[in-house]
């Protein structure tokens, strides 16, 4: 199955495993379900004995009796739906528990291009359909399922007290489940069309409030507003169609409650002037056609949740059946000695006539400080991402100390292989709890020892409250080089062997530069370094160059010998593999 396809055929059977344990609660609700539905007997049989025997025959006494037998009736069916209630809302509780931990956990464990294949509304809304899942298996609906199968005990019943009424409920039947039927499909295809513009319109607002500053900076709201205008209009129109549809059925189920009434009571009618059935059978009847129709027509009214939770099962099943990241190895490595090889490596993201990587062949280190360069789009970004193994290459291999790096799991090469990337994400809280955010256990000292290794010390120590300053959504209240230094020195706190860098100094002024490249140097004696950068000053203080053109080397060496090159002559051709060693 191609993970990156969202489409692909769903994992069907990905919820038994999270309703198994709940079975002897649906046995509960259904074993309740019966009693409530033998309690709600009690009401028409009342009023039939009335009519029959107390208002005809004068019985007090019986009437009398009857009503304290109501009352006990009355008592018990109460106590029986509150006791089905709490056990719904533990199914409630166990769903929830259950699914939604599995959902993040299965999130957390998709490969990077998936995750990138989909808006993050489209993440986030899975969740919602978690909660649809939830509501359908263990509220109204659940309880409405529960209860109809007990409807042909009405039926029963009315071929006992009312036998020349029974027809009328024998031929309704059909046509509410045929309404209910016809309703599926269009209710369902309404509901789809109206979350898939709820997604759109969610989007671009996630990216309107991710670039809020641009927006802000340079008066983009008159442009932007046509935009969600037009997609939440879109979204309006769609809820709206959704919801004529389902009440046209609605209206449609209504009307057929009433004409089961008028049929009802006329042919009811008719048996009493035959001296078929009495009064009270026909009142009793009519009594039973309520709790016999109610089901039913709520069946029609609540088919959206039906639908709903169709759909919502479906796209939880293709999140579930999608390839996850390898969660063990197979055997565990000692920490590697550095060197990474590129082996005949080539990664497109769709068109393989236009590799983004092309057939690499690439042996760094052990340690030492190397620079990889290029035009914009020449690949260096996507190399890092191979190299880290948060993309997978579609043909060749990136092996680190001769092992691929595929075999191991996503928390070894994070030990491994540290990352930077070019647009540094950091999470609410303070300095400390972002750079020890892989560890949160971690010792004062490691963490101070790698923020000065990153330059963080430097800033920190003159904050007022210093490492426990909080730097606001995603680091907001912090400059991009701040950011930057602090997105290093978490990548450095587990020491890694192998370092990657894309565009380290991309946000620092010179004297911060400077010292980067001191402390990258210095960094390199004991570590593999890659770092992707256009800096003159960063390129000339590494051990080897790479310059990248359309996903192949086309320069390699030291920098004495590349830099010259690059800035003053046309590119070379590339060499067939290249070897850099510090």
């Amino acid at each position: 199955m191609d993970s990156m396809n969202l489409q692909s055929k769903p994992h069907k059977g990905w919820l038994k495993p999270f309703l198994k344990p709940l079975r002897p609660l649906f046995t509960e609700v259904l074993f309740k379900s019966l009693f409530v539905g033998i309690l709600g007997l009690a009401a028409p049989l009342f009023v039939l004995q009335v009519y029959d025997r107390v208002v005809f025959q004068a019985g007090l006494s019986t009437l009398q009796g009857l009503v304290i037998g109501m009352g006990v009736a009355i008592l018990f069916d109460f106590m029986l739906r509150q006791a089905r209630s709490r056990v719904v809302q533990r199914m409630a509780l166990q769903i929830d528990t259950a699914v939604a931990p599995a959902l993040f956990d299965r999130l957390q464990h998709l490969p990077l291009r998936v995750l990138e294949s989909r808006p993050a509304s489209f993440w986030q809304s899975l969740f919602r359909d978690v909660e649809v899942v939830r509501n359908t298996l263990s509220g109204a609906t659940a309880i409405l399922v529960a209860d109809l199968p007990f409807v042909f005990i009405f039926i029963g019943l009315v071929y006992i007290i009312a036998t020349p009424v029974a027809w009328v409920f024998v031929a309704i039947v059909p046509v509410f489940l045929l309404l209910a039927w016809r309703s599926a499909a269009s209710i369902g295809a309404a509901t789809f069309t109206e979350r898939q513009a709820s997604l759109a319109r969610d989007a671009l607002l996630g990216e309107m409030m991710a670039g809020r500053t641009t927006i802000k900076a340079l008066a983009l709201a008159p442009a932007m507003t046509p935009g969600w205008e037009q997609r939440h209009v879109a979204t309006i129109r769609e809820a709206r169609s959704r919801g004529a549809v389902t009440d046209t059925y609605t209206n449609i189920g209504t009307s057929l409650t009433m004409l089961t009434t008028i049929v009802l009571t006329s042919v009811g009618a008719l048996a009493i002037l035959e001296q078929e059935m009495t009064i009270g059978s026909l009142v009793a009847a009519n009594i039973l056609a309520g709790r016999f129709v109610a089901p039913l027509n709520q069946l029609v009214s609540t088919w959206r949740n039906f639908a709903g939770f169709k759909q919502a099962s479906q796209r939880l099943g293709e999140v579930f059946a999608l390839t996850e990241e390898r969660r063990e190895s197979a055997l565990s490595l000692h920490d590697p000695q550095g060197l990474v090889t590129l082996e005949k490596l080539r990664f497109h993201f769709g068109d393989e006539n236009n590799p983004i990587i092309d057939n690499l062949n690439l042996a760094i280190g052990p340690n030492g400080l190397h620079g990889v360069t290029g035009r914009n789009g020449s690949g260096k970004t996507t190399l890092l991402k191979l190299m880290q193994g948060l993309y997978a290459p579609v043909e060749g291999r990136v092996l680190l100390d001769d092992q691929d790096v595929a075999q191991f799991t996503r928390r070894e090469l994070a030990r491994w292989i540290g990352y930077v990337p070019q647009e540094c994400f950091l999470f609410a809280g303070t300095i400390r709890d972002n750079i020890a955010i892989g560890d949160p256990d971690a010792e004062d000292d490691v963490i101070l020892r790698a923020a000065k290794r990153a330059g963080v010390h430097e800033f920190v120590v003159g904050l007022p409250d210093g490492y426990a300053t909080d730097i606001g959504e995603a680091g907001t209240r912090l400059s991009g080089g701040q950011r930057q230094r602090i997105a290093i020195a978490r990548a450095l706190l587990g020491e890694p062997k192998v370092l990657l860098l894309d565009e380290p100094s991309g946000n620092l002024d010179r004297a911060a530069e400077d010292a980067l490249k001191t402390n990258l140097v210095d960094l390199s004696r004991d570590h593999t370094v890659i770092a992707v950068t256009h800096s003159p000053a960063l390129l000339a203080a590494c051990h080897t160059t790479l310059v990248l053109e359309g996903g192949r080397i086309v320069l390699a060496g030291k920098p004495e010998d590349v830099l010259p090159r690059l800035f003053g002559t046309a590119p070379a051709k590339q060499p067939a593999k290249v070897k850099t060693v510090p």
